[in-house]
């Protein structure tokens, strides 16, 4: 497996992680962000991050067209890093309590780092023979 692969295939799995763990447990990523796990929007809203999270982790292990992939790898650079700057955000302004404030930043940031390996042209077999 290539890096490219290997880092899709990474990418994949903390987001369906994520996702599935947004999805059944919203309480628990709740007290994890430290956040009260009563309030029924903030259930809400994780359970769509849950929703929108499968799906993207299921496109880079489902699509087989190349272009969809690529693309869908190029809007996953834009999301991860929107939610790495929310995140930091969040942590700034006090919204967030400093620890998980940190760690969906450095998730976030990871994920960044995924998506731009799983589209450098250095990885890819063709770019290679040239």
């Amino acid at each position: 497996m290539d890096a490219q692969t290997g880092a899709r295939y990474t990418l994949a799995g903390i987001r369906l992680v994520n996702g599935v763990a947004a999805l059944l447990a919203p309480q628990m990523m709740a007290r994890r962000l430290g956040a009260d796990p009563t309030r029924p929007a903030l259930i809400y809203a994780l359970r769509m991050f849950g929703v929108r999270t499968v799906v993207l982790g299921a496109e880079l292990l489902l699509l087989k067209d190349a272009d969809a992939l690529r693309r869908a790898l190029r809007v996953g650079t834009l999301i991860h890093a929107s939610d790495a700057l929310s995140a930091a955000q969040a942590g700034r302004a006090g919204t967030l309590p400093p620890g998980p404030a940190m760690a969906a930043t450095a998730i976030s940031t990871v994920n960044v780092a995924l998506t731009l390996v799983a589209q450098w042209p250095c990885c890819r077999p063709s770019a290679r023979r040239h």
